[in-house]
């Protein structure tokens, strides 16, 4: 990551080959591994006030999903929560990550469940950040887009960008950041970007977590969970429903903090981690 007063530029220097497509990812820091995956529509780059803090003592790990962020995005993909976990379990093997922590926001958290227990990986601890998981799940925008994507798939950019700033800006509680709207808004904004976005909406189907539900009680590993109390994509009372199927999980309600907490509340992150993980 490199910053000045103005813009915020996020990179992820390595690229993993994956049923032929490019995903990017970048780690840094030695020691025990330690996982972030991300949620949607963002990328990476929401953990940039966060896994800077354990790279003294550990071994971190971003990647952006397929079809987000740096990662490839092309016509005709398949982005659906049904292959982010095989992709989550092809990384973890080909990086040769064995038991890592992860930490996991949004679909993140229904990748990481997926990886867990369809695809067998075994986690150290998992850190679940109002993460999507148990249904329902997806706002009247998501279900609106799931049936119209290509008339929006072909709306002019300016109404777009207004489209994509005002959904992503409302996943927090305080008011965005210019710098970190951008950071946001920037994968989805050329044309590329664009069908993406709206490609990523119309594969949401809660088919996928529809799958695992009954499998949430054989999680194998700790688990903690931190929800903003100020969440309007998934409410709060998802996330204590949630908690009560997980075995011994530890639930954290994040005050003054909505669905993206990473920039509503990153300390609240950053010091319940280093507690869980210690």
């Amino acid at each position: 990551m490199i910053g000045n007063a103005n813009k915020i530029v996020w990179d992820l220097p390595h690229v993993f080959r994956f049923r032929g497509q490019s995903v990017r990812f970048g780690t840094f820091g030695s020691g025990q591994a330690l996982v972030f995956v991300h949620g949607t529509p963002f990328s990476s780059a929401v953990w940039r006030k966060i896994a800077p803090h354990f790279a003294s003592n550990r071994s971190v790990y971003l990647f952006d999903l397929l079809g987000y962020g740096q990662s490839e995005m092309r016509d005709g993909q398949d982005v659906s929560l049904g292959v982010q976990n095989d992709l989550f379990a092809a990384l973890l093997m080909h990086r040769q990550i064995e038991a890592p922590d992860v930490v996991a926001h949004d679909i993140g958290g229904a990748t990481a469940l997926r990886t867990h227990l369809l695809n067998g990986a075994d986690f150290t601890s998992l850190t679940l950040i109002d993460p999507v998981a148990i249904a329902p799940w997806g706002s009247p925008f998501v279900q609106h887009v799931r049936r119209f994507e290509e008339a929006f798939g072909s709306l002019p950019a300016y109404i777009h960008e207004a489209i994509l700033a005002a959904y992503i800006g409302g996943a927090a509680f305080q008011p965005l950041s210019r710098e970190s709207l951008e950071l946001y808004c920037a994968p989805w904004q050329n044309e590329i970007g664009k069908a993406a976005f709206y490609r990523q909406i119309a594969q949401m189907d809660q088919r996928f977590t529809d799958e695992i539900a009954d499998r949430i009680p054989a999680i194998r590993c700790p688990v903690s969970l931190l929800w903003g109390q100020e969440d309007q994509w998934i409410p709060i009372e998802r996330g204590r429903k949630l908690a009560s199927l997980v075995p011994h999980a530890r639930f954290h309600t994040v005050p003054r903090a909505g669905h993206l907490v990473q920039d509503d509340a990153p300390e609240a992150i950053v010091a319940e981690l280093k507690n869980f993980l210690s």
